[in-house]
C-alpha cells in the first residue's frame, strides 16, 4: 500500500538531488515528502509538520547539516536522520551517529541503498508507535472507536482486548492475518478494522479457497482486453476497485502455491501485472487475511510459504471460539431472539433460564453463526408463550458429537488411565461418572443433564433411582 502516513523531509542545497530523492521516493510508493534547499528553514518547518524522517546533507551554506543534526537531536529526538554526503571519512561518520544520525550514506547513493535506509527507519517508527499505542490502549478500558466494534456483541475480557489490540495497531497500515474457527466472526472484525483505519476507498472481500492461478490474478489483478479468448474489454480487478481502501482475502490458508507467489511479490513490491499487461500497476490498498486452518502448521507441512507468511501476518489476531467464552450467550441469544423476531414480523419471545444452562454445556462446533441458526430456528417454530427449548434439544441431538464431547470431556477430567498401571474402571463406574459430571454442569437439573448424556429425561430418573458407586 502506498505510505500516505509518513512524511519524509528531504534536506540538501542542490536542486538536482532533492529531484532526484524524491523520484526514488515516489517510485517506492511514498508520496507525502517535503524538500528544504535552505537548511534556515528546516527548524521552523519542523515545528509546524509532522516529519517522520528527515534525510540531510552535511556540507551547506547558511547552516551545516552537523549543526542541524545537533538541534534536531536536542529539539526532536524522536525523528530519525539519514545522513547524506559526499564525505566519506570515517571519523565524521562516527560523530554524526554518535550525534543521534541513524544511517550514514555516502553520496553518489544507489538506489537500492537509498530506498533500503528508508524503509529501515520507516519500519523501526512504526513499532515504536506501536509499541506506544499498545501501552496507551491496552492499559486503558477506554476504547476510541467503541462504534466500529458493535456488530460484535461481547462481553467476554479477551474478545474485548482484541478491540483494544485492533485500535493499537491499526494505523501502522501493516498487514492483519485474523485466525479462528468457521463461525467466530472473522469477517466482523475485519470490517471493524476497516471502520476504525478510516481508509476513504471501499471495503471488498473475496474468498480465494476456491480461486485457481488464473482466476486469482483475474479477480485482483484484472485483465486487458485481448488477454483471454473472452476478454472483450479491459476489467479492473480488486486491488483497483478498493483502492484507497480494503481488502480482505478470506480463506487465505487454501491459496494455491503459484498464487501465493503472486501474493507475495504484492506485498514486496506494492506492484502488480493485470493478465495481458507488461505494464505494473500500482496497489495502494491495504491488504487483510484471515483463515481457519493454522498457517505455521501448512508451513510445516510444504502447504503454505513462510516468507508470505511473514509479510502477510505483521499482526496476528486469534478469535476464541464460543465454548471459551460462554459468558457471550446470554448477550447472543437476546440479540439474536430480537433480530429474528424482526425478520419474521413476530413478537420478541422470552425464553426460560435453563436454556443458557443449556447452551453453555454444548461446544458449538460452528461457533457464533451456529447459535445464530438455532436461534432463528426455534423462533421460526415459535407460536405463543416462553420460547421452547424443544428446538434447541432437538438441533443438539443431530448435532454429531454433543454427547461424545460430554463424555470425553468428564474422563479427560476424572485423568486418563495408562494402560497396565491402574485397575480399569468398570462400565457401571464410568456410568456413574457421566452422570454425576452432566448434573454438575446442568447445575442440577435433570432435563439438560439428560441431553447432555443423549438419553430421554426417563432413562436418567431410572438410572438416579439405581445405587450409585462415586468415583
Amino acid at each position: 500500500m502506498t505510505d500516505s502516513r509518513h512524511t519524509i523531509l528531504l534536506v540538501d542545497d542542490d536542486e538536482q538531488i532533492l529531484i532526484s530523492y524524491d523520484l526514488m521516493l515516489r517510485s517506492a510508493g511514498i508520496g507525502n515528502i517535503v524538500a528544504a534547499q535552505d537548511s534556515r528553514n528546516v527548524m521552523p518547518m519542523l515545528s509546524e509538520k509532522d516529519v517522520a524522517v528527515i534525510v540531510l546533507d552535511l556540507i551547506m551554506p547558511h547552516i551545516s547539516g552537523s549543526e542541524l543534526l545537533s538541534k534536531i537531536n536536542q529539539d526532536y529526538p524522536h525523528i530519525p536522520v539519514i545522513v547524506v554526503t559526499a564525505n566519506d571519512d570515517l571519523e565524521i561518520a562516527v560523530d554524526c551517529m554518535k550525534h543521534g544520525a541513524s544511517d550514514y550514506l555516502v553520496k553518489p547513493v544507489e538506489k537500492n541503498r537509498f530506498m533500503s535506509s528508508i524503509k529501515k527507519v520507516l519500519e523501526f517508527k512504526d513499532l515504536q508507535d506501536e509499541v506506544s499505542y499498545l501501552r496507551h490502549h491496552l492499559l486503558s478500558d477506554y476504547l476510541e472507536y467503541e462504534d466500529a466494534f458493535a456488530s460484535m456483541i461481547t462481553q467476554n475480557k479477551k474478545m474485548l482486548s482484541i478491540f483494544h489490540y485492533v485500535e493499537a495497531i491499526v494505523k501502522t497500515e501493516r498487514p492483519i492475518c485474523i485466525c479462528g474457527e468457521t463461525g467466530v466472526g472473522k469477517e466482523l472484525l475485519a470490517h471493524s478494522i476497516y471502520k476504525v483505519s478510516g481508509l476513504r476507498g471501499e471495503y471488498i472481500t473475496v474468498n480465494v479457497a476456491g480461486l485457481d492461478d488464473t482466476m486469482f490474478s483475474d479477480t485482483l489483478f484484472g485483465h486487458k482486453k485481448g488477454a483471454y479468448t473472452s476478454a472483450d474489454k479491459d476489467r479492473p480487478g480488486l486491488i483497483a476497485q478498493a483502492s484507497e481502501g480494503m481488502l480482505l482475502l478470506d480463506e487465505i490458508g487454501d491459496l494455491s502455491e503459484s498464487s501465493q507467489l503472486k501474493l507475495l511479490r504484492l506485498l514486496e513490491k506494492n506492484q502488480y501485472y493485470p493478465l495481458g499487461s507488461d505494464i505494473p500497476g500500482k496497489s495502494d490498498v491495504r491488504i487483510t487475511a484471515s483463515t481457519n486452518k493454522d498457517l505455521k502448521k501448512q508451513i510445516s507441512e510444504g502447504k503454505f510459504r513462510k516468507d508470505l507468511y511473514y509479510r502477510l501476518c505483521a499482526h496476528v489476531i486469534h478469535i476464541p471460539p464460543l465454548r471459551a467464552r460462554t459468558e457471550d450467550i446470554p448477550l447472543l441469544l437476546d440479540h439474536f431472539t430480537e433480530q429474528a423476531s424482526k425478520l419474521l414480523s413476530k413478537k420478541k419471545p422470552a425464553y426460560p433460564s435453563e436454556l443458557i444452562t443449556l447452551l453453555a454445556n454444548y461446544d458449538f462446533p460452528g461457533n457464533v453463526r451456529e447459535l445464530q441458526a438455532m436461534v432463528f430456528d426455534a423462533v421460526a417454530q415459535h407460536k405463543s408463550g416462553i420460547l421452547s427449548m424443544n428446538s434447541f434439544r432437538e438441533f443438539l441431538k443431530q448435532s454429531q458429537g454433543y454427547a461424545e464431547l460430554a463424555m470425553l470431556s468428564s474422563v479427560q477430567e476424572g485423568n486418563s488411565i495408562p494402560q497396565g498401571t491402574q485397575r480399569f474402571p468398570t462400565l457401571k463406574e464410568i456410568e456413574d461418572r457421566m452422570i454425576s459430571e452432566a448434573l454438575k454442569r446442568s447445575n442440577g437439573n435433570q432435563g439438560i443433564a439428560a441431553s447432555l448424556l443423549g438419553i430421554s429425561r426417563q432413562t436418567l430418573n431410572k438410572r438416579l433411582k439405581k445405587p450409585r458407586t462415586i468415583a
